[in-house]
């Protein structure tokens, strides 16, 4: 279904505010900048922030909910005869090889980092993101795999997969926060991904394989 109008317009109200937002806090530091000077700098009320966006955390962090559905996504979206792990190390592959954005891979990510390092309560939002993540990436390997409600399968191979997502994102926030290029970081982080890939079991890498049929 098309866009309509109104979509449109509370869609681009909503990204200029956080493009307003995400300037001021890279410019003085998440702290440092309160919803008032943000909604006086992208002219438009403070109660049409908070409409846009509940938190402060929100404005810089405002991409969470994809990163929540990330490995999920990957899961339910693997292909045939593919397994859970193999559709995850797969998809993050090729986002390492792309040089992809998604994963932290682009100029600019160095200043976003900081800017979360230096803010107590982003700090906190992101272990959110990353507990909400999980939940779902075991909720939905339990739907994939019709496993009961106390078998701990879903459980343990959902924290392993959750584990190398994690270890990715870290070690590439490091790199970037430390000057490295993206093209550079990037060929490290595929060699990361093999090192990982080498300590899973058996049982995590051939969990919740899609039928060819």
């Amino acid at each position: 279904m098309a866009e309509g109008l109104r979509e449109r317009k509370k869609r681009q109200t909503r990204q200029h505010i956080s493009d307003v937002a995400t300037g001021l806090f890279l410019e003085r530091g998440f702290d440092a900048v309160t919803i008032a000077e943000i909604a006086e700098a992208a002219d438009v009320s403070v109660n049409t922030v908070y409409n846009y966006f509940p938190a402060k955390e929100d404005l810089f962090l405002d991409r969470g909910a994809s990163i929540v559905d990330r490995l999920a996504r990957y899961v339910r979206g693997r292909r045939k005869g593919e397994s859970a792990c193999d559709a995850v190390l797969r998809e993050l592959r090729e986002a390492a090889e792309s040089v992809a954005p998604s994963i932290g891979l682009f100029e600019g990510y160095a200043s976003f980092m900081r800017v979360v390092q230096e803010a107590h309560t982003l700090r906190s939002r992101l272990w959110r993101i990353q507990q909400d993540q999980l939940e779902n990436l075991e909720e939905a390997l339990r739907e994939e795999t019709g496993a009961a409600p106390d078998d701990p399968l879903p459980t343990l191979v959902a924290g392993q997969l959750s584990w190398i997502h994690s270890t990715l994102m870290g070690c590439i926030g490091r790199e970037m926060v430390a000057g490295r290029k993206a093209t550079v970081v990037s060929r490290e982080a595929l060699v990361l991904l093999d090192e990982m890939e080498e300590l899973l079991g058996e049982k995590v890498r051939t969990y919740a394989v899609r039928a060819a049929e």
